[in-house]
């Protein structure tokens, strides 16, 4: 089982786009029994907050159900526990590298890492576009797909 968790800032638009999306290529592949995903925030902002609704509204538009998904920190257990911890921009990296000893076992990349972009995942809550946001968080999780493919 691979175990992925996306991290953004706040665990309101970006981690969780990127969790539903992933889970929803995974299943539509017939692989999600070879997978765990979730998201997380890197700060606490948003503890306890459901989805922004636009990112909500994203999803929802390509059929995809986020419904009871709330904002979450990310916690030293998360970081023992997944295998991936896939980060949409550089700030997150610098957070989490602070959190977390500077990632001692090398679970940290940039979820654009795995595409021929190697770009940040613009934040949607300040740039308001969520169709930017939904073809980067796309782009990047098929790519980890295949990516995760090739270490079978």
């Amino acid at each position: 089982m691979k175990k992925i968790l996306f991290v953004c800032l706040g665990n309101i638009c970006r981690s969780p786009m990127a969790e539903f999306v992933m889970k929803d290529i995974v299943r539509k592949a017939g692989l999600e029994h070879e997978f765990e995903i979730a998201s997380a925030a890197t700060s606490t902002y948003e503890i306890g907050n459901p989805v922004y609704p636009p990112a909500r509204q994203k999803l929802a538009e390509h059929g995809i159900d986020c419904k009871g998904k709330t904002a979450r920190q990310i916690t030293k257990r998360d970081y023992d526990y997944y295998d991936y911890i896939i980060a949409m921009d550089n700030s997150n990296i610098s957070n989490l590298r602070k959190m977390f000893s500077n990632d001692p076992d090398g679970k940290f990349s940039m979820l654009m890492s795995y595409t021929s972009r190697h770009s940040e995942v613009a934040d949607p809550w300040y740039t308001r576009d969520f169709e930017a946001t939904w073809k980067d968080v796309t782009e990047g999780c098929n790519a980890l797909l295949e990516w995760l493919k090739t270490k079978d």
